[in-house]
């Protein structure tokens, strides 16, 4: 399966309603590092009354790597889950 990747502002509405989404940014005590968070996001059509609308899995949180490495491994999750999109930002 093919994963597209997006690269879009943080704030962007999605389409899909199961997907990865990467974003990094670079550390407020080193500008030279960049920190990578990498979330697996469903959002629910029918939720329950007690449920929340959307369901946000943390894979990864604040962890040094380069962009190009953060994205890569939330394409390769993606792979793996069969989910067909990845939104990538950069604060």
């Amino acid at each position: 399966m093919e994963v597209r990747v997006v690269h879009t502002l943080p704030t962007c509405q999605r389409s899909e309603t199961d997907y990865v989404r990467v974003h990094t940014c670079t550390a407020p005590d080193d500008d030279t590092v960049t920190l990578a968070t990498i979330e697996r996001v469903v959002e629910k059509a029918n939720p329950k009354p007690d449920e929340a609308d959307t369901l946000v899995k943390t894979l990864i949180t604040r962890q040094p790597m380069t962009p190009d490495e953060a994205l890569e491994l939330a394409t390769s999750y993606a792979q793996r889950k069969n989910i067909e999109v990845v939104y990538a930002d950069r604060g």
